[in-house]
């Protein structure tokens, strides 16, 4: 691993928490010899001159995101195309991806600055919106993209395309489209199945079908997947990257969702087990009381 000389940090908007957290970080880093960079929100809880958003990724090799996993997520969707590395300091509620205690910041950050971590790569995915030939607009997700109705409770109709190849048409609340990060988070929670992050795969899950016998399909990461609304029900749709982006849709629109090219690295604690984060997060083994 390479050695590290500017870190960023990036942190979620508003927490109680986060003050002290980011004073304990800066003090740890800078005692350490690193430079030290931050945005505005997180600059001015420790005092430095803030960097702007479209440098940040530029001038770092490290990122330390504080916060839960909804902050690394749109941290990722800003250092992924930049091969920056991430570690997260958990602020958050689950966790899935931030795994670094707060109050254990200089013993676990110690040994991870001096190379004994372990070392994650996670896909993410890159859809664009078509009216026609004209695009609406593209965007990166780290978790899913997901297809669902607009303003009111009510089903959508959409076909669709695995690498050009029909496969089927449905009318439901939506469609998750997930990486192996996003099977624990909103797919999961639609009956979709839990992928291990090392696979070169995608999850498709229909968000409450209208038909039992649609299931969740998991396709190679290579694979073009391509879902248009439905001509015959014009139902206001949106198309939502990692439920932090969104693009309006109307009957007739496409969505093309394909592999990233770039992936983000996250760099975890030496003694990280993935089915341990499960287990705890999940509630798996626990003994009725």
């Amino acid at each position: 691993m390479k050695k590290f000389s500017t870190i960023g940090i990036f942190c979620k908007e508003k927490d109680d928490r986060i003050k002290a957290t980011l004073t304990a970080l800066h003090e740890f880093l800078s005692n350490k010899g690193y430079k030290v960079v931050a945005l505005k929100n997180s600059a001015k809880y420790i005092d430095i001159n803030p960097i702007k958003k479209k440098e940040f990724a530029e001038v770092i090799d490290l990122a330390i995101i504080v916060g839960g996993d909804g902050t690394l997520l749109r941290a990722g969707r800003l250092l992924a195309d930049k091969d920056v590395p991430v570690i997260g300091i958990n602020l958050g509620r689950l966790g899935f991806l931030v795994d670094v205690s707060p109050d254990l910041i200089a013993e676990q950050l110690t040994p991870m600055l001096a190379g004994e971590s372990t070392i994650e790569t996670r896909s993410l995915l890159n859809a664009e919106a078509f009216r026609g030939e004209e695009s609406l607009g593209s965007s990166m997700a780290f978790n899913d993209v997901v297809l669902h109705a607009r303003d009111d409770v009510r089903m959508i109709q959409f076909d669709t395309h695995i690498d050009d190849v029909y496969v089927n048409t449905q009318r439901a609340d939506g469609m998750v489209v997930a990486t192996p990060t996003g099977s624990t988070a909103y797919a999961l929670s639609s009956g979709g199945p839990i992928l291990h992050p090392s696979l070169a795969a995608v999850v498709l899950v229909p968000i409450c079908p209208h038909t039992l016998s649609n299931r969740p399909i998991v396709v190679s990461n290579t694979s073009q997947i391509t879902i248009t609304m439905g001509e015959s029900r014009n139902v206001g749709a949106r198309v939502s990257f990692d439920g932090q982006a969104n693009i309006r849709l109307q009957s007739g629109d496409k969505v093309v969702i394909r592999q990233q090219e770039h992936t983000l690295q996250l760099l975890h604690p030496k003694d990280y087990d993935y089915f341990n984060i499960l287990r705890n997060k999940l509630g798996w083994s626990v003994r009725p009381s």
